[in-house]
């Protein structure tokens, strides 16, 4: 770049994007007069799903913004919780890399879409605006797509870590027990003998009470996984609120 310099400033949870040497204070930056500032953000690494305000001179503006020679931008990170655009439901999806952290999303009753394949970002961030879902992804590129409906980065790799993130920066309300975990499908009450074709003989032995997916007939039951699922659920509901019912 060739132009007017500006002051940029990032808040320190930004600071995993930006380069080493602008994490910390005010930092000077050469324009080319023309970016808008969304795009000066986006080419220091921040994908724009995490930038909070955009603060020039201490004034509020628009990712459209063209900053001027000598203005200070103060780049500050998302509020927490995040509101999601007015008038739609929160509902989420999820690329190939999360599907540990979309099953716990579905347990806890969050309506999380996921694919199992590689179908390729261009086809995630259609699907994302069509279904008007949040999409959840550890690839900044893909975050950075100009057709999603909404966006946010994953910042660890474990699914402990990535399940409190998502539900402390979204704070989407819990229904556990009532998604299937495989599809994301409703999951109703089931009578053992609607469903006992379906089972094994020890289980149809065992137990007693079962759910079944009206979208894909999966049986759920309380099984040897349960109290593993359940200290999940209740850790969960105790840090950010719910019913345990299940």
């Amino acid at each position: 770049m060739n132009g007017p310099e500006i002051h940029i400033s990032f808040a320190p949870d930004l600071g995993l994007f930006v380069p080493a040497d602008r994490r910390v204070g005010r930092t000077t930056l050469t324009t080319d007069g023309t970016s808008s500032l969304g795009h000066v953000v986006e080419s220091l690494g921040v994908p724009l799903t995490e930038a909070g305000r955009l603060l020039v001179d201490g004034r509020p503006v628009d990712t459209s913004y063209v900053p001027a020679a000598g203005e200070s931008v103060e780049v500050e990170a998302v509020v927490r919780p995040q509101p999601v655009r007015p008038g739609a439901p929160l509902r989420f999806l999820l690329d190939v890399h999360l599907g540990t952290l979309a099953r716990r999303l579905r347990l806890l009753g969050v309506d999380a879409a996921y694919e199992s394949e590689d179908i390729g970002d261009p086809a995630l961030a259609t699907l994302s605006a069509s279904e008007r879902r949040v999409m959840l992804s550890r690839d900044r590129g893909l975050l950075r797509r100009r057709e999603l409906w909404a966006g946010a980065y994953v910042y660890s790799d474990r699914p402990d870590d990535q399940l409190r993130d998502v539900l402390e920066r979204f704070a989407p309300p819990l229904a556990p027990w009532t998604r299937c975990t495989a599809c994301n499908g409703r999951l109703s009450d089931a009578d053992k003998d609607t469903v006992r074709e379906r089972l094994e003989q020890g289980t149809e032995k065992s137990y007693d009470v079962f759910a079944e997916c009206v979208e894909c007939g999966r049986v759920y039951w309380r099984g040897a996984h349960h109290a593993r699922l359940e200290a999940i659920v209740s850790d969960a509901v105790r840090e950010f609120g719910g019913a345990t019912t299940g």
